[in-house]
C-alpha cells in the first residue's frame, strides 16, 4: 500500500479558521469559501452565536417576549434575549413545557393588559372593565387606611361579596352609605332592625342583621382599644405585609393571619368574617399589598421608606 500523502505545513495554513475578525484565513492573501448549505443559517465569531429567525422559530423560541427578567409596569417591551431572558427560562421550567404559547401565556399572566394610558394594572383588572372597578383598583385597593368609619365599610363591603360581586358593590356604594349612615359604627350600633329602610335588591335580610351586629362589636373593640384601627392594625403589628407576586394564581384566597383574625373577630360575636372575607378585607384596607409586581400600584403602595 501506498503511504498517505503529507499535507505540508504551507497548505496546512491556508486552511479556514475561526477569529475574532470572522471566518478569515491566517494569512496576507485571504481566500473565500462557499457556505453550504447547512451554514447558511448561523453566523459565527469567536465570541458569540447569533441564531436566525427561522431557527428560533423552529426551536419554538418567540421573537416577541421580554428582555426583563422583572415586568415592567408600562407596556413597552424589547425582543427576546435568549441568554438573558431569566424570566423566560423559569416559566418553562415551571411549566415543563419549551412551547411559545406558554412563555407568551405566562408572560401576559405576569404583565396583565396594556391600557390606553400605557401603565400594567393586576390581571383582574382589564381595559373593559367599568371605570368605576378601574377607579377603585387604582385609587384604593392595596391603600392602608385607617380611618374606623372607611375600615369598617370596607369589612362591611367585603362580607356582602358572599352574595354581589365587587363591580355590583361599587355601583351600589352610594346606596350602602345612605343606608348605613355613612359606616359610623355608633350611630349604627343605636339602630335596630326595624329602623333600617333598605331596597330589596341591595342585600339579604341576614346580611343587613349581621352588618348591625357588626357595628356593636366594633363599638366594643373601640371602647377597649381606643379605636378599630389600633385593633386591626395590631395584627400585622401596625405595618402592610408587602407581597411580591408576579402572578394572579399566586394570590391566596386567605392565609394564616387572615384566618387569626377571623377566628378572634367570631370570638367577638362578629358575623360574615370567614377567613376569606378579611383576607378581601385586608386587600383592600392595605394591610395587604397584593398588587402584582407589573402593576403600576405595587410601588406606589409601598411605605416610602421600602419604595
Amino acid at each position: 500500500m501506498s503511504a498517505q500523502p503529507r499535507v505540508d505545513s504551507a497548505d496546512r495554513e491556508l486552511r479556514s479558521v475561526l477569529c475574532p475578525a470572522g471566518n478569515k484565513l491566517q494569512q496576507k492573501q485571504p481566500v473565500k469559501k462557499p457556505l453550504s448549505d447547512n451554514a447558511k443559517g448561523l453566523t459565527f465569531t469567536a465570541k458569540k452565536m447569533t441564531l436566525s429567525p427561522s431557527i428560533l422559530r423552529r426551536n419554538g423560541v418567540s421573537m416577541n417576549a421580554s428582555y426583563s427578567s422583572e415586568a415592567s409596569s408600562s407596556c413597552e417591551s424589547s425582543p427576546l434575549s435568549i441568554a438573558s431572558s431569566s424570566s423566560g427560562k423559569r416559566a418553562l421550567r415551571r411549566s415543563g413545557s419549551n412551547s411559545s404559547s406558554t412563555l407568551r401565556r405566562n408572560l401576559t399572566e405576569e404583565r396583565g393588559d396594556c391600557f390606553s394610558d400605557g401603565r400594567r394594572r393586576c390581571a383582574w383588572i382589564t381595559p373593559k372593565s367599568d371605570q368605576c372597578y378601574i377607579a377603585f383598583h387604582d385609587e384604593e385597593w392595596g391603600v392602608p387606611v385607617h380611618d374606623d368609619k372607611k375600615l369598617f365599610e370596607l369589612l362591611s363591603l367585603s362580607g356582602a361579596l358572599a352574595e354581589l360581586s365587587w363591580k355590583d358593590i361599587l355601583s351600589k356604594r352610594q346606596s350602602f352609605r345612605e343606608v348605613f349612615m355613612d359606616f359610623d359604627p355608633v350611630a349604627i350600633s343605636e339602630l335596630t332592625n326595624k329602623k333600617i329602610t333598605s331596597p330589596d335588591s341591595l342585600l339579604s335580610e341576614q346580611k343587613l342583621r349581621s352588618i348591625l351586629e357588626n357595628a356593636n362589636q366594633v363599638r366594643k373593640i373601640i371602647v377597649e382599644f381606643g379605636s378599630f384601627d389600633k385593633y386591626i392594625w395590631n395584627f400585622v403589628n401596625h405595618k402592610p405585609t408587602q407581597s411580591r407576586f408576579r402572578y394572579q394564581r399566586q394570590v391566596p384566597a386567605k392565609t394564616s393571619k387572615a384566618e387569626l383574625i377571623s377566628k378572634d373577630l367570631v370570638r367577638r360575636g362578629f358575623r360574615s368574617v370567614s377567613p376569606t372575607v378579611i383576607y378581601s378585607f385586608m386587600q383592600t384596607a392595605g394591610l395587604t399589598n397584593d398588587h402584582l409586581t407589573s402593576c403600576f400600584r405595587h410601588h406606589e403602595c409601598m411605605p416610602k421608606d421600602e419604595a
